[in-house]
């Protein structure tokens, strides 16, 4: 199919979506599982031991999982970097005085635009939390976007601070066995990004207000216009 605008209007489009999601990247598989094992994803899926018997709903559903996290994540990084900067123009010359800031801005702006908002987990038994009583097989949401914009842990939490003293510190990326195992790739792609867009353009001047993208899980945009110097 072509890519339409990100937008479904109803749970019988979704689902039609989902499925021919499916049976795209089940063909895939089917590729994969009868030839010789590769290094590409897929393929390690099809022939390890761990994974060759995945269910199809399982697999789609860590097919989008990287999807959503290997591609909306940092590419809405991009974008709320350049619309943070215009936001805050001092911490824009700050960096054009000193390119060296690169690598303290790029957790910033992971931090600032915090690209996915919450996760969601299952209880695994009853706990009592801040006064909260959660029981076994309760769903609760951590709201990263929340922790990131804490000012009882974040100095000026809603402002971006290129040269923080300690720029990741925060909670975009998850935390602990669940943190994300791309974190370090996806601050890599950024850095090289900025240091490539700093060698080559004076300025990228926001021209007007983003749009959005209708969802309450990723923090992103769908147009935002830009001029370039």
């Amino acid at each position: 199919a072509r890519p339409g605008d990100g937008v479904v209007e109803t749970e019988e489009q979704r689902f039609d979506e989902l499925r021919e999601c499916l049976a795209y990247f089940t063909s895939l598989w089917n590729e994969r599982v009868n030839a010789e094992p590769k290094t590409d994803l897929i393929s390690m899926l099809a022939h390890n031991p761990e994974t060759r018997n995945m269910e199809p709903m399982e697999y789609l559903g860590n097919l989008i999982l990287l999807i959503v996290g290997g591609n909306d994540t940092t590419r809405n990084s991009m974008t709320g970097g350049v619309l943070a900067l215009n936001q805050f123009p001092e911490q824009y010359d700050k960096l054009k005085e000193n390119h060296n800031l690169i690598t303290s801005m790029v957790p910033e702006i992971i931090r600032w635009q915090t690209p996915l908002a919450y996760m969601r987990r299952t209880a695994l038994e009853d706990i009592e939390l801040n006064g909260k009583k959660i029981k076994k097989g309760d769903k609760v949401i951590m709201w990263y976007v929340s922790g990131n914009r804490d000012e009882d842990i974040i100095e000026n939490p809603n402002s971006l601070i290129i040269n923080r003293e300690r720029p990741r510190h925060h909670l975009s990326f998850g935390f602990g066995i669940h943190r994300c195992v791309g974190n370090r790739l996806g601050e890599l792609q950024l850095e090289i990004l900025w240091e490539e867009i700093m060698k080559r353009f004076d300025n990228i001047k926001v021209m007007g207000e983003p749009r959005r993208i209708r969802s309450s899980f990723v923090k992103g945009y769908s147009y935002l216009p830009v001029e370039i110097n």
